[in-house]
């Protein structure tokens, strides 16, 4: 069975947008070399980002979500856990881990890779990530 990961919305952004490092996180989720999980909490803030801040239309973000849940299992999280100090909305990208049983969570933002690891769980950038995979 493939690692579980959890990928944030700053790598589904980016490997949406560029065909950097996040895309290719993106590709080993689409090829099950990795399982990705996801929370509603996240697929909300996906879409909330695309809508607002890249101006995607209603049919692309419907078309993105499709290609998350297709790639993606979904995990229910409480939303009682406080683990990013500095940004508390990011604490679902942690709780959805931690509930998935998941050995990584690949992000770009800040808050969440100056924690390294929380539970077990390693926090690792794309490229750390790529490489820890190759």
């Amino acid at each position: 069975m493939p690692d579980r990961v959890v990928f944030d919305t700053n790598i589904w952004i980016s490997g949406l947008l560029w065909r950097g490092k996040p895309y290719q996180c993106l590709l080993l989720a689409r090829s099950q070399v990795v399982q990705h999980v996801h929370c509603a909490e996240i697929v909300e803030e996906l879409s909330r980002k695309l809508r607002g801040t890249f101006g995607f239309s209603e049919n692309d973000i419907r078309g993105v979500l499709y290609d998350l849940r297709r790639v993606s299992e979904p995990v229910t999280i409480t939303g009682k856990l406080h683990a990013v100090e500095d940004d508390p909305s990011d604490d679902k990208f942690v709780e959805c881990a931690l509930l998935a049983g998941a050995a990584v969570i690949v992000s770009g933002d800040h808050h969440l890779l100056n924690l390294r690891e929380y539970g077990g769980v390693r926090i690792l950038s794309a490229a750390e990530f790529l490489a820890q995979i190759a």
